[in-house]
């Protein structure tokens, strides 16, 4: 086997942290994969993985010779992919990830109209509320929803959402309108925490006035939150492109408007400093201009009038 296919291999038990799943993912047999990974390690002179009967991790050296063959394996993908004509044209495989709501309503219509166009390019989607490793994961463009600090990541902006406070007229009409961010504390709550905090405060306002409502119920995913509103448990906090079918319905209202933190910059981003191929540069071009046409993203939105 030669050196390359070694890289392969190894990266490949790195991340699978075994020996047979990652045998299983190469469609080789464990044995093979043993030998690859151990031809590996004597040609550096040094050790790359911990074995163990339950587990593989990657040692100090392991961990610089993972990340080093990572970036040599996509600069090699990256040269077959120029010299097979990616660059000039829409083709191959894109991989896009987003925020699991944010996905489903906005980010997947845009995805389904751009194969449609290009019949040459396949995609695979990955919707979910953490922040994913494009480079890592193995993924060419994501959207994020968040002040961005800075990285080797280019960022494309599409517009704002707002950080709001909504609950049903039901509760409202039973339980009174919080008028101000103190008010929060005298009202049951729906938090959201993908980690399970149940004592997460609310912030409001430029300044980050901090709130501590009451917690009557938590939940890991913020539709779980938005549905507890909408059935009257209490008030739930939300970015304004969750609930704003809703709040147009009249099924939720916003509370607290005047004393919203700034918006939160939505964004598209790649790799910076990798010549884009044509379906990342296509892609880009034609989901910026259709997010942006979408109007809780560029302040269209007819928000009713808050309570």
């Amino acid at each position: 086997m030669d050196r390359l296919e070694g890289m392969r291999v190894f990266v490949a038990v790195a991340e699978a942290r075994g020996f047979a799943p990652a045998a299983r993912l190469l469609g080789m047999s464990p044995p093979a994969v043993t030998r690859a990974v151990a031809a590996i390690e004597q040609h550096v002179g040094a050790q790359l993985l911990r074995r163990t009967t339950r587990s593989v991790s990657l040692t100090d050296a392991g961990t610089r010779f993972h990340a080093d063959c990572k970036r040599i394996l996509a600069d090699i993908a990256e040269a077959e992919a120029a010299a097979g004509g990616a660059y000039t044209a829409p083709q191959g495989l894109l991989a896009i990830t987003a925020p699991a709501m944010f996905g489903r309503l906005h980010v997947a219509p845009v995805v389904l109209d751009f194969l449609a166009a290009h019949p040459q390019v396949s995609a695979r989607t990955w919707f979910a509320d953490h922040v994913v490793h494009l480079l890592d994961e193995g993924f060419d463009v994501a959207v994020r929803i968040a002040r961005l600090a800075d990285s080797g990541l280019r960022a494309v902006p599409v517009g704002q959402v707002r950080r709001v406070v909504v609950a049903s007229p039901g509760y409202l009409a039973a339980h009174g309108v919080p008028r101000t961010p103190a008010d929060v504390a005298q009202h049951a709550a729906i938090g959201f925490s993908q980690h399970g905090a149940v004592n997460v405060p609310w912030a409001f306002g430029t300044r980050g006035e901090s709130v501590q409502p009451r917690m009557q119920l938590v939940g890991n995913t913020g539709e779980m939150a938005i549905a507890a509103a909408l059935a009257g448990h209490g008030l739930a906090r939300a970015m304004s492109y969750q609930v704003a079918d809703d709040v147009r319905a009249g099924r939720l209202r916003i509370v607290l408007a005047g004393h919203e933190p700034a918006p939160v910059p939505v964004q598209l981003v790649h790799l910076e400093g990798r010549r884009a191929t044509a379906k990342l540069r296509a892609f880009i071009d034609f989901s910026v201009a259709r997010l942006r046409d979408v109007p809780v993203l560029n302040g269209r939105f007819p928000w009713p009038e808050p309570a």
